[in-house]
């Protein structure tokens, strides 16, 4: 037999194995890319599934944080939606108090009568305002405070600190918490 025909020569054997090589590189590679495939799939889903678990939690918090501050409107609502007709009844209430503080001193038992049944009314009315969250602010005596007071006027007064409230124009109230109305005053002013 000859060489060829023994087999392979070792130059052949060489080509021989570099083919054979080459055909599992080939082989390699495409196994490469059919796993690379793969977990690009499965990095694809798992990315898409975070993605949609992201979006998730970002609804669940926009929701939570519609229903908080639906919840703040609404309690805001109930404390102060009456605020623009209490604040329209207290001319009312202004008005009950200058006509008592205009027949208090009359002496005819008729005006005393009067006087009482308008004291009982006033001071039911202003329960009534009370019992919905209004309060009248104290003034008189205390130390003018601009959150709470408007000054009209100053006048030395001697046996008054300098800034007390010595005289009271309109009473002021507070809703819930909130100035519905400052009080009118005048304040002392000491040099």
């Amino acid at each position: 037999m000859s060489e060829q025909e023994q087999g392979e020569t070792p130059e052949n054997v060489e080509e021989v194995v570099t083919a054979k090589e080459e055909a599992q590189v080939e082989d390699n590679g495409a196994e490469d890319e059919q796993v690379s495939a793969e977990s690009s799939e499965g990095s694809g889903e798992k990315k898409e599934e975070e993605d949609f678990k992201a979006k998730f939690f970002y609804l669940a918090a926009e929701m939570d944080n519609m229903k908080k501050r639906f919840e703040r409107e609404k309690d805001n609502l109930l404390k102060y939606g009456n605020e623009k007709v209490l604040g329209h009844l207290l001319e009312v209430v202004d008005n009950l108090d200058r006509t008592v503080d205009a027949i208090s001193g009359d002496e005819d038992e008729k005006v005393k009568n009067i006087y009482s049944g308008i004291e009982m009314v006033r001071k039911q009315f202003l329960d009534v305002l009370k019992n919905n969250g209004l309060e009248k602010i104290e003034a008189l005596g205390k130390i003018f405070d601009p959150n709470l007071h408007e000054a009209l006027a100053q006048q030395p007064a001697e046996d008054k600190e300098d800034q007390e409230v010595i005289q009271i124009f309109q009473h002021g109230y507070i809703l819930n918490g909130r100035l519905l109305r400052a009080a009118k005053v005048v304040i002392a002013k000491n040099d």
